[in-house]
């Protein structure tokens, strides 16, 4: 039966109208009101209250979150568990994220996002594996031992999944370029993380087909004035895109205001990086061999390393508005359409308008996610 969410101040394509009345039919937008203008009949309404109406977050980075860790459960269930722990902060949409690990490990993990999206999780909309091609120079908190090169067999294998998107994050000067090409000619997403490519090395990857940034500044060589490298390279180039990690503890907000002034375009997104720690009150676990620990709010090893995060999208988009001195109306597309945007998936998500997935996000004046959508199915 179709839905009628009326007296919505939902954030249309034309910014944040009051008195807006969004229908949902087939898990579907089937149309974008004003109130008064709804047609008759439309179907069962639900009244918004005049609270702030959203598209539904989309995280390309989630590492694990309600007590789980991807890397030790890449199954089904650690998927939906994933996805539900996330919901409760408003992602419908997102990549469950394996970090550098063994073959065997890889292959469950696509095997499970393949069953994940063909029983129809709510939310799973593909896979990001972060490594384990990577730069044992940036290696952050990854696992340096399940580091290697890309062959013939690790380029099927990361290209291997059925349904949903790929999204590979890899060190350009680790690789080549007919290597790079290889993934994105058969419909992965490339992206750079972990790594020490200087600029010409960055060039020459966005041109055999690299187009993504992880976690921009993070595990990445710094920027300097005769050595650009990488950041410049990301910053500057109109095919980039850039995902960036709005915790506060990550980069200082200084920088993050910097980069979205250069950036032409609406190319930078909010990815959380998160934990297991997120969407539980357990804020102890373990990464491989290592113990991770939230303190004063960032995920901690013994010895003071970053080890993702424990932020949610909700708290992003908040802290994107206040860090970055921006309207919410842009925090909200850097968590929605610009995501969607880059994995080639506007045409599905990212927006409240007509053809869209209606993946919805209520939220209260006191920033809290009262209900979500996925599909057009409440939680």
């Amino acid at each position: 039966m179709a839905t009628a969410l009326i007296n919505a101040n939902a954030l249309t394509t034309d910014g944040f109208k009051d008195r807006q009345s969004v229908l949902i039919d087939g898990g579907k937008i089937v149309g974008v009101h004003d109130d008064g203008t709804c047609p008759a009949g439309s179907g069962v309404q639900h009244d918004m209250g005049g609270r702030m109406l959203v598209p539904g977050f989309i995280d390309l980075q989630v590492n694990g979150g309600g007590g789980v860790l991807f890397n030790d459960s890449p199954t089904v269930d650690g998927i939906r568990a994933i996805g539900e722990a996330h919901r409760a902060f408003g992602t419908t949409a997102f990549l469950p994220t394996l970090i550098s690990d063994d073959h065997d490990v890889m292959a469950a993990a696509i095997d499970a996002v393949d069953a994940a999206i063909a029983e129809g999780v709510p939310g799973v909309i593909g896979l990001h594996l972060e490594g384990p091609f990577l730069n044992a120079e940036r290696r952050g908190v990854h696992d340096a031992s399940k580091f290697g090169s890309i062959g013939e067999g690790d380029i099927h294998l990361m290209s291997s999944l059925k349904r949903g998107k790929t999204l590979v994050t890899l060190a350009p000067e680790t690789t080549t370029p007919e290597a790079i090409k290889s993934l994105t000619d058969r419909g992965v997403i490339v992206a750079a993380g972990h790594t020490q490519a200087n600029y010409d090395q960055t060039i020459e990857a966005m041109d055999t087909g690299l187009t993504g940034f992880t976690h921009l500044f993070n595990a990445m060589k710094p920027m300097q004035s005769r050595d650009p490298g990488i950041i410049a390279a990301a910053l500057e180039d109109h095919r980039a895109w850039c995902g960036i990690i709005a915790d506060g503890h990550h980069v200082h907000p200084a920088m993050l205001r910097l980069a979205l002034r250069a950036k032409v375009g609406e190319q930078i997104f909010l990815v959380t990086d998160a934990m297991p720690s997120v969407g539980s009150k357990d804020k102890q676990f373990s990464l491989g061999d290592l113990n991770v620990e939230v303190i004063d709010g960032k995920c901690v090893t013994a010895s003071g390393t970053l080890a993702g995060s424990d932020l949610d999208m909700l708290s992003a988009v908040r802290n994107a508005r206040d860090f970055l001195n921006i309207s919410l109306e842009r925090a909200v597309n850097m968590a929605s359409r610009i995501p969607a945007r880059f994995m080639r998936l506007g045409d599905q998500m990212g927006d409240i308008r007509v053809g869209q997935q209606a993946n919805l996000v209520l939220i209260n004046k006191n920033f809290e996610v009262v209900e979500t959508w996925i599909d057009g199915v409440p939680a």
